[in-house]
């Protein structure tokens, strides 16, 4: 029987209870959260890229020619990095040198620069990926979810965690 009476704690769904037991606890419930996000935003990005005829490139690969591609303005290595937020720049200088040899993006160099563009079989890849992302994703946006505002108001957070998590991260590695 249960006491009515008995305090209830908030039910928490996460995957590390021993991390929960702090100041914030909340804060474990949300990277639980972010962990299952990523993990299903990398499987459907992946899939949607497979349906949009595709089916080699990993999850990095097609954020860099999403990137490379936005607002169709050339782009370096530094200036992927950096959007991106990967700190390892050979990840990324992989995934050009993939690209460039699947001729979905080129280089140009300019001094010792290399600049990075789509080419017209990567930016009708990228067409074909936007056409699927409509028919499979925005049917099911509803609710909270279908209000622009609310959506720009969680990126805006999730921006403002990812400068807490990195800042986070130079402090531990200088412990």
């Amino acid at each position: 029987m249960i006491d009515s009476k008995a305090p209830t704690e908030p039910v928490r769904i996460l995957s590390s209870a021993h991390l929960a037991a702090g100041q914030y606890p909340a804060l474990s419930e949300l990277e639980f959260g972010l962990i299952v996000a990523n993990n299903a935003f990398g499987r459907w990005v992946v899939r949607c890229m497979r349906a949009a005829g595709e089916p080699d490139l990993g999850l990095t690969d097609i954020l860099v020619l999403h990137h490379v591609h936005h607002r169709r303005r050339h782009k370096r290595l530094a200036d992927v990095c950096f959007t991106l937020n990967y700190e390892d720049s050979y990840v990324i200088s992989y995934s050009l040198k993939k690209l460039l040899k699947m001729d979905l993006v080129v280089g140009e160099k300019v001094g010792k620069e290399v600049f990075y563009r789509t080419t017209p079989g990567g930016a009708a890849l990228l067409d074909r990926f936007r056409e699927i992302r409509e028919r499979c994703l925005f049917p099911g946006v509803e609710g909270e979810l279908a209000d622009g505002d609310e959506l720009s108001q969680i990126a805006e957070r999730l921006r403002m965690l990812s400068g807490l998590y990195d800042q986070a991260a130079r402090a531990a590695s200088s412990l």
